[in-house]
């Protein structure tokens, strides 16, 4: 199967493959729409089984970017870069400085940042040769780890939906985790400081007790989580946690959490809504982190300091946009994830008229 002809591409603007034997680098840069501006989302690091895999998760998360970044009303459009490869023994300085090149290359099409396996002090590398990097540190304009942002949203949005769906607020709520590295960890502690209950997995053994240690969390084994008895299962973790084989397993009333692309197949949408489980979109539920490095991209652009209240003014209305997918899906008695898909299409397609007409 070709690019063109994959159900993932989706009117993809640009898709970039890059390559550096010296330091190798392999990824791929996918920019899906820049309609409402230039494509903006994190770099992930990954050790993907095949090239095939990679480009498939480039253009899906570039994708979701385009609709994150529409219901978050940014002036940016959606993009996506991962690099192949295990964050954990390949990284290296120079691979991120030929990195910063492949970004220079796309022209100022696409900004990047942080996701998995990426941290701010590998994207300073990449700063050296480029511009085109939000999330960092140490100057004026800087946001830092949008991370903490990510999670603020996610908590906003489960006590949202905790609030809708079961009536109460998150004392004694049990709230289990997929995921506790940099949003899931956070999310445990805010979690936790409002009195929720607390399963967590994850695969790095360290991280997982160490966030233990600091909520009071129950640990079980990752295939475990699907079982645990929950109010609320938040997946924080990798893409594709609800699937036809998870679904049947879950015990929790709301599906809300940090990771993308949560739904293995947009099929498992219409089954959650069946079954009437409230599921929050993931595109507007985890907007926090991307709405944080928009405010750096905003002052960068403006020679500006960073401004929290602007970035706090735009996650407040992030969750009145969670809420009107929620109204809206009752009132119309269709799933979240369709009612939500349908408004962010309509909002970039409304910047798509906006530039037709310049």
């Amino acid at each position: 199967m070709t690019l063109f002809d994959s159900a993932d591409f989706d009117g993809h603007e640009a898709v970039h493959a890059f390559s550096d034997e010296a330091t190798g680098l392999r990824c791929i840069i996918a920019v899906h729409s820049t309609a409402r501006g230039p494509a903006a989302g994190g770099c992930r690091m990954w050790p993907f089984p095949t090239s095939a895999d990679a480009l498939q998760d480039a253009l899906r998360l570039s994708r979701a970017m385009s609709y994150k970044n529409a219901m978050a009303d940014l002036d940016l459009g959606g993009g996506k870069a991962v690099i192949i490869g295990d964050s954990r023994t390949q990284k290296s300085p120079a691979l991120f400085e030929a990195f910063g090149r492949a970004v220079e290359a796309v022209g100022g099409a696409y900004w990047t940042a942080e996701d998995v396996g990426v941290s701010p002090t590998d994207l300073m590398h990449a700063r050296r040769h480029t511009r085109f990097v939000a999330g960092l540190e140490g100057h004026a304009a800087a946001s830092g780890d949008p991370s903490p942002v990510t999670a603020e949203g996610v908590f906003r949005g489960i006590s949202l939906c905790v609030r809708r769906a079961l009536d109460r607020d998150l004392s004694g709520v049990t709230v289990a985790i997929q995921g506790v590295g940099h949003v899931g960890a956070y999310l445990a502690q805010k979690l936790s400081a409002a009195g929720a209950r607390l399963v967590i997995t994850d695969v790095n053994r360290e991280v997982l007790a160490q966030v233990a240690a600091q909520t009071g969390a129950m640990i079980v084994g990752p295939d475990e989580i699907f079982d645990v008895e929950a109010d609320v299962f938040s997946p924080c973790a990798l893409g594709g946690a609800i699937s036809v084989e998870t679904l049947p397993r879950l015990r929790a009333r709301i599906i809300a959490g940090g990771a993308n692309n949560q739904l293995a197949d947009p099929v498992i949408g219409q089954t959650l809504f069946d079954l009437g489980l409230l599921y929050a979109p993931d595109y507007v539920i985890n907007g926090g982190g991307i709405i944080n490095v928009a405010g750096e991209i905003r002052a960068l652009d403006a020679g500006q300091t960073f401004d929290p209240a602007w970035v706090e003014a735009k996650l407040s209305r992030l969750m009145l946009t969670l809420e009107e997918v929620l109204d809206r899906s009752l009132a119309e008695r269709r799933p979240t994830h369709e009612v939500a898909g349908e408004m962010a299409r309509d909002r970039i397609a409304r910047g798509r008229s906006v530039l037709a007409a310049q």
